[in-house]
């Protein structure tokens, strides 16, 4: 009785994490009758990888590096067998890491050089990252195989999970798909606080997760095989790998934990949530793209389009031993003209894999187990407040317009396709503007990026129902809207406002970036120079 007490107190400790739920100030050891491993669970058969010392994922500071080499690596993938990937290699006096976690404070010296042992153009662009378009990884500065480019920055963001991925025209999606791609993490004092004051650990109790779709040979090997449908609408896998690691499990303690979680998949969508049994879980969001949030928000669900980021804590306290949550993402109506294979009504993935087709979008999928393994007493509170973010106040000038749409099968921004030497979108420095995203019908969702600013977003119109179900009546937003953001899901028919500081502090004009983040629109021209004049 006492057990089937406690299982029932995991639904209630989730939902109440946010706040005042979480009283006292330490944590402790409750004893070690939980140190045998538990049982092997058949639907999630292999262990989580984990940032480390080193291989895939390694935790690494950047200011240390000197080189990063984008290559073929063979990495297994599937138990016993030797997959064929792209990665980005970083030799160290005893070790070898691909993919590195790069891990480090606001102010950091970046002095790196990038060579391309591909054969393909390489480039790195610094996602989120407010660096001077020399350093931002503009595809009009990929490099040709066997070359090199380097970069010298110093970090200017907020604390915040950012990360890099490459930006080669029409070849970000292959590569990306094929393995290239990892996290950044900037700390600042606030992000330390919080570390400390929850008694967080990178790669043990503060976990990136990071989520791409894949379709893999039976060897592992990634396959990107788009027909013209999936270059249209969006290329779509069969199984959802987390941290390139199939149907993955993690034992973890009876205590609060923290996940980074980024979608990384070429052009997929998320409702995420976790759940325990039938029933969900809630937990806490502490901060989107740009870093920490001005205070916790206790939620069910969050949409996570592909490029976005989110950060959360799961409160396992009133859990035991054996006790078990699924991160899964539930269905919903995607709106895709039409999904990869055919099919466009969503539901289990079970019944949907067929052939080696892909899951469609907006079918139910289950991503990842947690179990507990040990069972601690924990004791420390959230903070009610974590950080300051300051609105941003726009001039007067009227919204500038964005259209996104298509024509004859070729997706648009203001109905434009990109031209490399054309900068169709010319802002001042120091302005402070507002953007007016209208996606246009016929559509289907877009993840609208913009390089080298974070943004404000300051309300969503005319958006589906399954997003006015989970938004703030007034403004439309839902909580993976709040906060800095670099990206933002545009649903169809939505009109969304966006607030964005032009401010910067380098010489002469910079050319950056905005295009769709769904990797086949963007790889198929949906992008446009953005010129700031001096």
């Amino acid at each position: 009785m006492e057990k089937a007490r406690r299982r029932r107190l995991i639904l209630a400790a989730g939902a109440g994490a946010a706040g005042a739920g979480m009283a006292g100030g330490y944590w402790w050891w409750r004893g070690k009758r939980a140190s045998e491993p538990l049982p092997p669970d058949p639907a999630f058969r292999n262990a989580l990888r984990l940032p480390a010392a080193d291989g895939m994922y390694g935790l690494l500071d950047p200011q240390a590096v000197t080189a990063i080499v984008a290559r073929p690596v063979r990495y297994r993938l599937l138990d016993g067998k030797i997959a064929n990937l792209l990665a980005y290699r970083v030799e160290q006096p005893g070790r070898v890491l691909l993919n590195p976690t790069f891990r480090a404070p606001t102010g950091a010296n970046i002095d790196l050089t990038f060579w391309n042992a591909l054969e393909d153009p390489g480039i790195i662009h610094w996602h989120g990252f407010k660096v001077d378009s020399n350093n931002d990884g503009h595809p009009h500065y990929a490099v040709p195989g066997g070359a090199t480019y380097g970069y010298q920055f110093v970090i200017p963001n907020r604390a915040g999970t950012y990360w890099y991925h490459p930006h080669p025209h029409g070849l970000s999606g292959y590569q990306i798909y094929r393995g290239m791609g990892g996290i950044f993490i900037v700390e600042d004092a606030d992000e330390v606080a919080l570390q400390r004051a929850l008694d967080l650990h990178l790669g043990e109790t503060d976990i990136p997760l990071i989520l791409q779709d894949k379709h893999l040979d039976a060897e592992g090997n990634p396959v990107f095989e788009p027909t013209p449908a999936a270059r249209f609408q969006g290329y779509l896998g069969q199984e959802v790998l987390v941290n390139l690691t199939p149907r993955p499990h993690l034992d973890i303690a009876s205590r609060l934990y923290r996940f980074r979680l980024l979608n990384a998949s070429n052009s997929r969508i998320y409702r995420l949530a976790f759940r325990h049994g039938e029933q969900l879980v809630g937990f806490t969001v502490i901060g989107t793209h740009g870093g920490l949030l001005d205070r916790p928000r206790a939620v069910r669900e969050a949409y996570l389009g592909p490029a976005e980021r989110l950060d959360i804590l799961i409160d396992l306290r009133n859990a035991v031993r054996g006790d078990a949550l699924t991160l899964v993402t539930l269905p919903f109506d995607s709106a895709r003209p039409q999904s990869a294979n055919g099919s466009a009504a969503p539901g289990r993935k079970d019944a949907l894999v067929q052939h080696g087709g892909p899951v469609p979008e907006g079918a139910e999928m289950e991503l990842a187990r947690i179990r507990v393994r040990n069972e601690f007493a924990y004791d420390r509170s959230v903070p009610s407040t974590l950080s300051k973010i300051e609105p941003l106040r726009p001039d007067a000038s009227p919204p500038r317009p964005i259209t996104l749409d298509q024509k004859d099968g070729i997706w648009r921004i203001n109905g434009l396709t990109y031209v490399a030497r054309q900068a169709p979108i010319v802002v001042k420095r120091g302005a402070i503007e507002t953007w007016e995203i209208r996606n246009l019908p016929p559509t289907m969702p877009h993840p609208f990026h913009i390089h080298g600013f974070l943004f404000q977003v300051r309300s969503r119109s005319d958006s589906p129902s399954h997003v006015r179900r989970i938004a703030d009546p007034d403004t439309g937003l839902t909580v993976a809207d709040l906060g800095w953001k670099d990206t933002v899901l545009v649903w169809p028919g939505e009109t969304v406002r966006i607030a964005i500081d032009f401010s910067h502090p380098y010489l002469g004009d910079q050319v950056y970036m905005v295009h769709c983040h769904n990797m086949e629109h963007e790889d198929g021209g949906m992008m446009l120079n953005l010129k700031v004049k001096a």
